[in-house]
């Protein structure tokens, strides 16, 4: 079985995006065990194809597109699937619609980019689908959160798409109701990645100390106050875990010294903190997801790492800067009977109690996540028999 998987993978300039791959691996990792080969669409091919053993293709592209010529830029697409093009020689597209030809099935791998804020993602998307569907070969839409802003234009073509779809799944409860509200029946479940690198029967993983990933976007939230706020919380998570306090980037170099990414604004709440911290270097999802299951608490602005620690039963504390952020933030967390969630613009004054009380709960987080981990894989594993199947 051949599967075209489109996720948002690629490192570009030596940047990883942990989360985005993550879902890629997940998606590679379940498929490959149920004897599917994928060919990914990725925005550096080339890179992919080595990282994951896979044949790679390049994205449609949207970037950069205004509505109007991101709609002549679908409708091109879908005539050249079509058969009728008029499309350059070497537009990427061509490469598209070759692999999906080639293939048995279409894959949307999990990710967070069907809403109103990345119309680019929700064409490259519809496109895809659209392919798809006039090809006959069948389509799984998996791990998504949509919207929750989502309009106009966009709220139909991601309706469209998901309508087209064999199988969706999507990962918070708010996700599901906003695909009944586009008349489409989808299936709660934990993030695609929750389990990567994380073996069957292994048990509780030894854990210490404070890991810390924040995003280097605060949303509104003015920097410098901010900054201070955070480095009071992380003191303060300091003295009530002790051992040591981790930063890691989700968003960062894989090489070099200079800090880019989320790590520039780790340097900035390091430099203001009186608790000592280190650095973990950014890597690949699975060491990721293996510091974030080996902490004793986890303090994040990012989504993947509190859906990395979450099934180790890690306590978390979710730092939210918007809708978007805390729709993400608050999914994750429910599905392991967690709910400690704060504005990043109130870090420390709304934050530190929040912690206080997460601390409190901890052993009552771990036996909550020892019940209802073989629940969720479980669930997870018949997910996948199914989009196998879909696909096949």
């Amino acid at each position: 079985m051949h599967v075209v998987a489109l996720g948002d993978v690629g490192v570009i300039d030596d940047m990883m995006h942990i989360g985005d791959e993550a879902m890629f691996q997940a998606a590679h990792d379940e498929l490959d065990s149920r004897g599917a080969s994928l060919v990914a669409v990725s925005s550096v091919p080339d890179e992919t194809a080595e990282r994951y053993r896979v044949r790679a293709v390049p994205r449609i592209r949207f970037d950069g597109l205004g509505r109007a010529a991101s709609e002549a830029r679908l409708e091109a697409v879908l005539a050249r699937a079509d058969g009728h093009t008029t499309l350059a020689p070497d537009d990427s597209a061509h490469a598209v619609v070759a692999a999906v030809a080639d293939a048995d099935g279409v894959l949307i791998a999990g990710g967070g980019n069907l809403a109103s804020t990345w119309p680019l993602h929700v064409y490259e998307r519809a496109a895809l689908a659209g392919i798809a569907a006039r090809l006959g070969r069948p389509l799984v839409v998996t791990g998504q959160t949509l919207g929750p802003h989502l309009h106009g234009r966009d709220r139909e073509l991601v309706a469209n798409l998901l309508r087209s779809a064999k199988l969706v799944g999507v990962r918070e409860s708010s996700s599901l109701q906003l695909a009944a509200d586009l008349g489409v029946t989808a299936r709660l479940g934990v993030d695609d990645a929750s389990f990567v690198g994380m073996r069957s029967g292994d048990g509780p993983p030894a854990r210490d100390g404070v890991l810390v990933s924040l995003s280097l976007s605060l949303g509104r939230a003015p920097r410098a106050d901010t900054v201070a706020r955070i480095a009071a919380l992380l003191d303060e998570a300091a003295d009530v875990v002790g051992g040591p306090v981790r930063f890691h980037a989700h968003f960062g170099s894989l090489s070099g010294t200079a800090a880019r990414g989320d790590a520039v604004l780790h340097d900035e709440v390091r430099a203001c903190m009186r608790a000592p911290s280190t650095v973990v270097p950014t890597g690949a999802p699975r060491a990721a997801a293996s510091l974030a299951r080996s902490s004793a608490l986890l303090i994040t602005g990012r989504y993947h790492p509190a859906v990395f620690a979450t099934p180790a039963g890690v306590p978390v504390l979710g730092l939210v800067t918007d809708d978007y952020t805390a729709v993400k933030q608050r999914g994750a967390l429910a599905h392991w009977a967690q709910d400690a969630t704060v504005p990043i613009s109130e870090a420390d004054s709304s934050g530190i109690p929040r912690l206080r009380g997460l601390w409190h709960e901890r052993e009552r987080i771990g036996a909550d996540a020892i019940v209802l981990l073989p629940r969720h894989r479980g669930d997870s594993q018949r997910w996948w028999d199914a989009v196998a199947t879909a696909l096949g």
